[in-house]
């Protein structure tokens, strides 16, 4: 169905927003086949649904008209699984049907809730809340849900993860049979079936999740970093960038703590997000990135679910996620509603064949880049700063005459170059790399000189023999009549030490070998059949074989009282000694 055909209210405020078409999710629920069925939806974050679901139910609500009844018990009941989401849902749907005079509530954690009592007791069309709270005032009775026509369950996995099942049944088992139920769910494990059995009614099945995890409109990259350089990664990705809003995710509270401060530090406009702020200073923090008065948010994944920002464009995961559904909803908060958005994750060297595995198994294309360094940030903003000074502008009279006033006290030359520095000025430093710009690990050490090409050699003394190269070194080199310069790398193992020449020698050397050996010697130089890591890894394959435990008897016991008098007891396995039966007694 287009928006040409859904009621004029609606189809007004949709137009008004920027939508011209529908997503696919919002397509699927307006086809005529789900008109008033209970639904089972599985979408891509970032797709749609809270406008999907918003005009699925419009019919319930509006009947056919352009504006809803007078508000009493509520027609709508919306439930999500966390305070951020359904705070935006609720702004959602206040667009959607803002013209139809719809009086929506919003119950959730953390907030007053007398005031959202009393909102209740006015009357209203569509209550959006978290389960928790919902249930909470269920049970005082300031929720009525008699009059339900549609119940909405968003995100109904996370909330099942969550621990929210019973308060959800309790929910549901109080409205109305007749109530139409959509379900809302990124994944469809045991328990999200058999609530739909129990809840709904011939539920129609849409899925619009494609096989590749990571949407079309986000670009993935990752890049390698020594694990001392991941700090300023992040500066210079910001820098890079210059996202109009950034969203970095980190694991825990303290690195959010740490890294808000750090970029505080460097002038970032920057908020944060965690489990330790109130609810009042999460949406303070959010109010501040929606008025461009911040343009950074670093946030645990308690941010990843539920937050929609218009003009975030560029997610960093300065943390790796722990799983492929962690690096989905995180990266989800950008590339929404058809805009574009890039996702960055940021990988310490000794992790990156985990982070590719994690990709590979998730399906998500994602391009190696090396990291931006000095030089590229510095040619960005000179792009960007030409582009922002040759734009087209409208000069005032007032403010012509102070360029004329400017051009009689400097050159024109002198004036640009204080421009260049004054938009300079504002900026972040960026940070010099350690790693510079590899795109992998480092390369691996070049060989010493003289032993680009060398013959690897074995004395059988080792680490259990006291084995050291301060006194090695120089038995190898008597023996073997060469200087300390022509013995490359030792390796001392367990029983025995491998040692490297120079290939052009090494028949000398073996030579040299042979000649002072003596019978008395104890110790024995032969020559290897490869490297010391190849030839182990044979070893290893060639010796492989199954482990068995060894089976031990039963060590006899026998309790000290069934002893014979005047015997010794066998020991037991708890006490040490010999213990000694005491003799009978005489009754």
């Amino acid at each position: 169905m287009p928006f040409s055909q859904l009621p004029p209210v609606l189809g007004a405020a949709v137009a008004e927003r920027g939508y011209a078409a529908p997503t696919p999710v919002q397509a699927a629920v307006l086809e005529s086949n789900a008109a008033g069925r209970d639904l089972i939806v599985s979408a891509q974050t970032g797709s749609g649904k809270t406008v999907a679901f918003g005009l699925a139910m419009a019919a319930e609500l509006l009947g056919g008209e352009d504006r809803l009844p007078p508000a009493g018990a509520p027609l709508a009941l919306v439930i999500a699984p966390t305070r951020e989401l359904a705070l935006q849902v609720s702004r959602e749907l206040d667009w959607l049907y803002e013209k139809t005079g719809a009086r929506i509530a919003t119950c959730v954690g953390g907030m007053d809730a007398s005031r959202e009592r009393r909102a209740l007791g006015y009357g209203t069309h569509i209550v959006v809340g978290t389960p928790g709270r919902l249930r909470d005032h269920l049970e005082r009775g300031a929720l009525n849900l008699t009059a339900l026509r549609v119940a909405v369950l968003d995100e109904a996995d996370e909330m099942l993860d969550m621990g929210f099942r019973e308060d959800l049944e309790g929910i549901l088992d109080a409205t109305p049979n007749g109530r139409r139920t959509m379900l809302f769910s990124a994944t469809m494990p045991a328990p999200i079936v058999a609530l739909a059995r129990r809840y709904q009614n011939n539920a129609l099945r849409i899925s619009t999740v494609t096989e590749e995890r990571g949407h079309g409109d986000i670009a993935y990259q990752a890049m390698a970093v020594a694990p001392a350089d991941i700090e300023n990664a992040v500066v210079n990705l910001l820098r890079f960038h210059e996202a109009e809003t950034a969203m970095l995710f980190c694991a825990t509270r303290d690195n959010v703590r740490r890294l808000h401060a750090s970029l505080v530090e460097r002038g970032f406009a920057v908020v944060a997000l965690s489990g330790e702020h109130s609810q009042n200073e999460r949406n303070a923090a959010l109010q501040a990135l929606r008025d461009r008065r911040a343009r950074v948010c670093v946030a645990t994944d308690v941010a990843a679910r539920g937050i929609d920002l218009p003009t975030l464009s560029l997610v960093v995961h300065v943390e790796i996620p722990r799983d492929a559904e962690t690096l989905q909803h995180r990266s989800g908060r950008t590339g929404r509603a058809g805009k574009k958005g890039t996702a960055v994750l940021i990988v310490p060297y000794p992790r990156r064949k985990r982070v590719e595995a994690m990709l590979r198994g998730a399906r998500i294309p994602a391009v190696w880049v090396p990291a931006p360094s000095a030089a590229d940030i510095r040619a960005a903003d000179n792009d960007r700063m030409m582009a922002a000074l040759l734009a087209p502008v409208e000069a005032t009279d007032e403010d012509r005459a102070l360029a004329a006033r400017l051009l009689t006290e400097r050159s024109a030359e002198d004036i640009a170059a204080a421009l260049v520095q004054i938009h300079r000025a504002r900026l972040p430093e960026p940070e010099d790399l350690m790693s510079g710009n590899d795109t992998g690990p480092p390369a691996p050490r070049e060989p010493r000189a003289g032993f680009e090409a060398s013959t690897w050699f074995r004395v059988n003394i080792g680490r259990n023999h006291n084995a050291d190269p301060r006194w090695i070194l120089p038995l190898l080199c008597r023996r073997g009549h060469v200087s300390r310069t022509e013995i490359g790398a030792i390796r001392i193992t367990g029983d025995e030490t491998l040692f490297e020449v120079p290939t052009a020698i090494a028949a000398r050397f073996m030579d040299a070998v042979r000649r002072t050996a003596e019978d008395a010697d104890e110790f024995e130089i032969t020559q290897s059949d490869g490297k010391p890591r190849d030839e182990a890894k044979g070893r290893r394959r060639d010796n492989a074989r199954p482990v068995q435990k060894p089976t031990m008897a039963p060590k006899p016991y026998r309790h000290p009282a069934r002893a014979e008098p005047g015997k010794p007891a066998v020991k037991g396995p708890h006490r040490k000694g010999t213990w000694r039966a005491k003799p009978d007694r005489v009754k």
